[in-house]
């Protein structure tokens, strides 16, 4: 073996080192991805741990809210608009003691519109509100 003498080293190098450029690059790219917040579309309802037992309510009044596979809102059995349903939810919210909102949305009904339904109920501040009907999503 020839020991290295400075005439093997006599031409500079043409190429670029680009493993320092491509290190950079990638930590750019990991600080970008984590300062960009999370897109998210969602209304925000706080849920009743699940529990075992079923209880009994201790209010037995309620009213039912459907909202059927084509969109249709059903007011206890009866169809509504939407600026009727908003009425409707704030003169049930004035009753002492305040009904139950029994939320049953059809297995197939869009999400846009059970999302909107629901910004509507919580926009009117309906403090007692429960999903109803899910044993329609075990076979879907």
């Amino acid at each position: 073996m020839q020991p290295v003498s400075a005439a093997d080293f006599e031409e500079p190098m043409a190429e670029m080192n680009t493993t320092p450029l491509i290190d950079v690059m990638l930590v750019l790219l990991v600080m970008l991805i984590m300062t960009i917040p999370p897109q998210s579309h969602a209304v925000k309802f706080d849920l009743p741990d699940p529990s075992p037992v079923r209880l009994q309510p201790p209010n037995p009044l309620h009213n039912e809210l459907a909202i059927t596979d084509a969109g249709l809102l059903m007011w206890n059995g009866v169809p509504i608009s939407r600026p009727a349903l908003r009425g409707e939810l704030a003169l049930t919210q004035q009753m002492q003691p305040t009904p139950e909102l029994h939320l049953r949305p059809a297995a197939h009904a869009r999400y846009g519109t059970v999302d909107e339904i629901l910004a509507l109920i919580k926009s009117e501040h309906v403090q007692k509100v429960g999903f109803v009907g899910n044993e329609a999503y075990l076979n879907l």
